[in-house]
């Protein structure tokens, strides 16, 4: 087997693999010659048909069932004899002439790129610093109450907050438009869910009352026929509602999961569970800051192949999430996503390899215990996670990645930055 490789533009390259005709026309002829024993062909009684007459029918066949295989077999071998490590899976280009006895393959695919690991000398990350208080714990409280909050009809103006019954009718250029009317709907005041102004402009407003918005759709509307239209909204308002926020009392907390009714109880697990809370948006700023520093320190070129097969696994994941009322966006809308998650996979996996870096078991055991301690039975789902090795695995996986952002973490300068609670929460 004789092997030479082309490198074409950035990681692409060419592999040429010559094989030895002698091994591949003396299987052909033992392949045919054991078919011989039993071949039925036309003219001949079964098993006595010619060597020369099965080569000339069948003998093409048999000869691509051979190169194949060599294909398949050789390819591995010659891969590793030039220490290339492709990206993905190759593209075969036969080369095969029987008359001058040349059989040929080239295998064309891209290479996982080689390269150093960038210096994080000099480098800072910032570590929130917070606390859950006892201020904290009040939010959460009501948050948890707005949740389960009930209506109750007042006659009073509406303000901001208030739920109202409401019909309304939109015109523009004195023309009703596609869906610019709505019968009897209830609307929450506050919410940002109507066109601006037109929750702000019912504030005030009393069941029976009619009034007329002059608004204008913004530019970035998603009814290209709308955006930047001046519309005029007549609206009558049927009831005004107001919030009742229920009461912290044994009911709530039966309510969210506490059959006894323990209040005390239930302030210890709500405030535990928000520690919990607090420490995994921490872990996951820092992760996200390690993770920017090796994509800033690290540029390398990435594989196509790997690319495309990023870009498929989030459509698929989009998929799933949605189902398949979902609306299929194109390939460009995932690749700048799917180029710096192929790009943090090959830099994360350098991470590893240069730094002899294996999964920690004791931390991946206490990863499990974290993810089990939200279930009433622990232990059970602990044992769900060690019984089988591909429930583990995602485990070990997030384990091992937190171990390389405890390495970005050693390489450079972290500063604590103060923060809180409700800075964390905030949703970027």
């Amino acid at each position: 087997m004789q092997v030479s490789v082309e490198s074409k533009d950035g990681l692409e390259r060419r592999m040429t693999v010559d094989l030895d005709a002698d091994q591949i026309e003396s299987e052909v002829d033992k392949r045919l010659r054991e078919f011989a024993r039993s071949a039925r062909v036309p003219g001949f009684r079964p098993g006595k048909a010619p060597l020369k007459v099965l080569q000339q029918r069948f003998g093409g066949k048999v000869r691509q069932e051979v190169f194949g295989e060599q294909v398949q077999t050789s390819l591995p071998e010659a891969v590793g004899k030039e220490a290339l490590r492709p990206a993905g899976p190759p593209r075969i280009e036969p080369d095969m002439d029987e008359s001058a006895r040349r059989y040929a393959y080239t295998a064309v695919f891209e290479v996982v790129p080689e390269f150093a690991l960038g210096d994080l000398e000099g480098k800072t990350l910032e570590r929130p610093v917070a606390e859950v208080t006892d201020a904290d714990l009040e939010a959460m409280l009501i948050r948890l109450r707005k949740q389960r909050r009930t209506w109750a009809v007042v006659e009073r103006p509406a303000r901001l907050g208030d739920r109202l019954e409401l019909s309304f009718t939109g015109t523009r250029d004195g023309e009703p438009f596609e869906s610019g009317s709505a019968e009897d709907i209830k609307l929450e005041l506050g919410l940002g869910r109507m066109v601006a102004g037109f929750e702000e402009g019912l504030v005030g407003m009393q069941a029976g009352d009619e009034r007329r918005l002059e608004l204008t759709f913004p530019d970035q509307y998603p009814d290209e026929s709308l955006r930047g239209k001046p519309v005029v909204f007549t609206v009558q308002v049927s009831e005004v509602a107001e919030p009742v926020l229920p009461e912290v009392d044994a009911d709530f907390a039966k309510a969210l999961g506490f059959p006894e009714g323990d209040l005390e109880k239930f302030h210890l697990d709500l405030r535990r569970n928000m520690e919990r809370e607090l420490k995994d948006r921490i872990d996951a700023r820092v992760k996200q800051q390690a993770m920017d520093l090796l994509l800033e320190t690290n540029r390398i070129d990435l594989p196509e192949v790997l690319i495309l097969q990023e870009i498929q696994a989030l459509k698929q994941q989009i998929r799933q999430r949605m189902g398949d009322g979902g609306i299929e966006l194109p390939d460009q809308f995932y690749r700048k996503q799917a180029q710096q998650r192929v790009a943090l996979g090959l830099i994360m996996a350098e991470v590893v390899k240069v730094n002899q870096i294996e999964t920690d078991p004791q931390r991946v055991r206490e990863m499990v215990e974290n993810l089990a301690s939200v279930y009433e039975n622990p232990q059970q789902a602990i044992d769900y996670y060690y019984a089988d090795k591909q429930r583990l695995a995602p485990v070990e996986s997030l384990t091992l990645e937190s171990q390389v952002v405890d390495w970005v973490l050693d390489q450079v300068r972290v500063v604590d930055e103060p923060t809180t609670f409700e800075a964390l929460s905030t949703v970027e």
